[in-house]
């Protein structure tokens, strides 16, 4: 297969606005394989830098090693290289690395590794996990630094000398001193991504911490918005990006804030509200009652 250097990857995802496409499923939720490369093929039409396929949006968490690699093989194979393809990647490292392997079996160009199940660990069990991931593939690598998956400077910068394809930083923490730090140490050796819930929130401060791109769960249903906000941030132009915060982002941000597990049921309710739908979210997660999809299906009318 050919699939991108670690080196490619981190410059081709750091040129752009990133995409997560959801995970259609359908009433009984299997993959609903159809419904997602025609997802695919309308997402390339707006121009990403790079699609995660079966990332957070993507539910990687409710989707088994066999319905994984379906779903990154259907991505891969629709986009055709005409983009990268990240994989998510998480769970306990033995199962990590099949996940990886999974991914590179599949085709996919590098993998996202999402924070261990469960448990908390000091810096030197999560140096250890990423370290064993990363050998255990040639893909590209990206750290994503969340919830009980939080290392500092000194730890990456460790990791970084360790593993050459760890090639990637997702901050889903947002911690402005700890980001402020990595990027003062490390530089241009990563490419950094914002990967706090609704990016675009963050977008602009993090622009100045050298965070050139973050993954957009709102590019599923409103693709042209979401590149207009995001050419704004790059052009710095802040009258822009805090009117679309205030008249977009920001009421979206108080509907997705009324239930946990909101982040990625209110992502499948406006693809619902265009008329592209993906299928309910599995469980743990609910979907938005009545109230709220017309609520959001307003908020998006606005935008059209």
């Amino acid at each position: 297969m050919n699939q991108m250097s670690p080196t490619e990857l981190a410059k081709k995802l750091g040129a752009g606005l990133l995409s997560f496409p959801v995970t259609h499923f359908t009433e009984t939720y299997a993959f609903d394989e159809k419904p997602y490369r025609e997802h695919i093929e309308w997402l390339l039409q707006f121009a990403p830098a790079g699609l995660f396929a079966a990332g957070g949006t993507g539910e990687f968490f409710s989707l088994t090693l066999q319905e994984f690699s379906a779903v990154v093989s259907a991505a891969v194979e629709q986009t055709n290289h005409r983009v990268p393809v990240v994989a998510g990647c998480g769970y306990g490292t033995a199962m990590a690395k099949e996940f990886a392997h999974a991914a590179q079996a599949s085709g996919a160009d590098g993998v996202l590794l999402l924070p261990p199940y469960l448990l908390k660990s000091e810096p030197a069990g999560i140096m250890a996990h990423v370290e064993a991931v990363c050998a255990s593939t040639s893909l590209g690598v990206i750290f994503y630094n969340r919830d009980n998956a939080v290392i500092n400077e000194q730890t990456l910068e460790q990791l970084c000398d360790r593993c050459p394809n760890l090639v990637g930083f997702k901050d889903g923490h947002g911690d402005i001193e700890l980001m402020t730090r990595i990027y003062a140490r490390l530089g241009d050796r990563l490419t950094y991504i914002g990967g706090l819930p609704t990016a675009e929130t963050f977008a602009l401060p993090y622009l100045e911490m050298g965070v050139t791109t973050y993954s957009s769960a709102i590019f599923n249903f409103l693709p042209q918005f979401a590149q207009s906000f995001y050419a704004s941030v790059r052009k710095r132009d802040h009258a822009e990006v805090f009117k679309q915060l205030r008249e977009f982002v920001l009421p979206y941000i108080d509907l997705r804030n009324r239930r946990k597990g909101y982040a990625v049921s209110i992502v499948k309710a406006g693809m619902r509200a265009i008329g592209r739908p993906a299928g309910p979210v599995r469980t743990p997660l609910t979907d938005l009652d009545q109230s709220e999809t017309e609520a959001l299906a307003a908020l998006i009318a606005g935008r059209s």
